[in-house]
């Protein structure tokens, strides 16, 4: 219930954090989050598309943004290096789809909200943290996006949510299931839940 909650709130707030800032610096981490974001709302807004073209389109810039691969190491530890390269490659397949669809089912609920920009923190010259603040009727959230820098472009590889990391969510669950019943078992558990999700 925890990780569901924790993975609602970042895939919300990801996408209104990002939307209501402006940048003038457009190789900065936040400034390249917001492009892809704007770009998301033209997608949502574009009425000529039908919606599996729409998905499609969103995955992509979705897909362009978060670094899976990262985010699938950090989140195996050091199952990583355990696991095969097939099993490693399959991993990162799954989980990104999992993400994805996670991502791409909330964003099209989107609501307005009152976001905070706080500041933008360079950890070094490949890392940087970018921290917010939604405002919603309820609550004060603090967001915490953490970045890593691959060429010219800034990924994200983890969010950090009240204190809490995504990863470090996902990485105490499916080291659970990897220790009990082996990677094979975690992989055949998140095909069926994308299957799920399909059918859906």
């Amino acid at each position: 219930m925890i990780l569901r909650n924790i993975t609602r709130v970042f895939i919300t707030v990801f996408f209104l954090v990002f939307s209501s800032l402006s940048f003038a610096d457009s190789n900065s981490p936040t400034s390249q989050v917001k492009s892809t974001v704007d770009d998301i709302l033209l997608t949502l807004k574009d009425k000529a598309l039908d919606t599996p073209t729409r998905r499609e389109k969103i995955r992509a810039l979705v897909n362009s943004r978060f670094y899976f691969r990262a985010m699938s190491q950090r989140t195996l530890a050091r199952n990583w290096k355990k696991a095969s390269p097939e099993q490693q490659k399959e991993f990162v397949s799954l989980f990104s789809n999992l993400l994805e669809n996670t991502y791409i089912g909330r964003i099209e609920a989107y609501t307005d909200e009152r976001i905070d920009y706080l500041r933008e923190k360079n950890k070094s010259p490949k890392r940087s943290v970018v921290y917010t603040h939604i405002v919603t009727k309820s609550a004060d959230i603090p967001i915490n996006y953490k970045l890593a820098k691959k060429g010219d472009q800034w990924l994200i590889y983890d969010v950090v949510i009240e204190e809490v990391s995504l990863i470090s969510n996902y990485r105490s669950s499916y080291a659970e299931i990897i220790k009990k019943d082996g990677m094979d078992a975690l992989l055949a558990k998140m095909k069926e839940k994308l299957k799920t999700a399909d059918a859906s």
